[in-house]
């Protein structure tokens, strides 16, 4: 595959990505650091959150083989901002607190991901139930 620096993915509002290969954790990484940029958050800002978007989505890939991110815009006691909802039918979390503390994986990885994601989003929940799957919903807003 060849990498072209000026592709940008397609404008967009409210998205939905299914989360099954390699490339898809890009796509929506990518869109949304744009939709991030269109609502105006800064370049540093809209980096922090597809960063935030990558974790989810490599964790979607890693421990439960496939789901969806959301990204969406939102509004909240007047304010404007971005809204991901990660979720899977995967193994779930069977220790949610556990799985939020620095460190503490139970696959190969550093253990960093949610932990990174929370510190990375203004606001961070997880919903998860052991053999059912698992949802995450980070919200960031822009600052005025």
């Amino acid at each position: 595959m060849t990498a072209c620096s000026s592709w940008r993915p397609p404008r967009i509002g409210d998205v939905r990505f299914p989360i099954t290969h390699e490339p898809d954790i890009l796509l929506s990484r990518q869109s949304g650091k744009q939709l991030a940029q269109e609502l105006g958050f800064s370049v540093v800002e809209a980096t922090m959150i597809a960063t935030a978007i990558s974790e989810v989505a490599r964790n979607i890939l890693l421990y439960a083989g496939s789901g969806e991110v959301v990204i969406e815009r939102s509004q909240s006691e007047g304010r404007s901002g971005l809204r991901v909802i990660a979720r899977d039918d995967g193994p779930g979390i069977a220790d949610v607190d556990r799985a939020m503390e620095d460190g503490y994986s139970t696959g190969r990885g550093l253990g960093l991901g949610l932990p990174g994601a929370r510190r990375l989003m203004d606001e961070l929940d997880l919903a998860s139930t052991p053999g059912q799957g698992t949802t995450v919903t980070m919200s960031r807003w822009v600052r005025r």
